[in-house]
């Protein structure tokens, strides 16, 4: 397994715990809900951004 691949499973990952952190933590409602939704959708937005940059370069670099 490559490098690319293992960041790219890794990202996945990350984005996958953000996003059900984000979803529980929006099950619960409260005070935290209001704090940290945004912070969590953006930090999520940004781990697939990431996500999807590597697997472009991967692609892009395998021709």
């Amino acid at each position: 397994m490559s490098i690319g691949n293992v960041l790219i499973i890794l990202f996945m990952l990350a984005t996958l715990g953000v996003l059900i952190a984000g979803v529980v933590l929006m099950g619960a409602g409260g005070e935290a809900n209001k704090r940290y939704a945004n912070k969590l959708m953006m930090m999520r937005v940004s781990l697939q951004g990431m996500a999807v940059l590597l697997l472009v370069f991967l692609y892009a670099s395998s021709k």
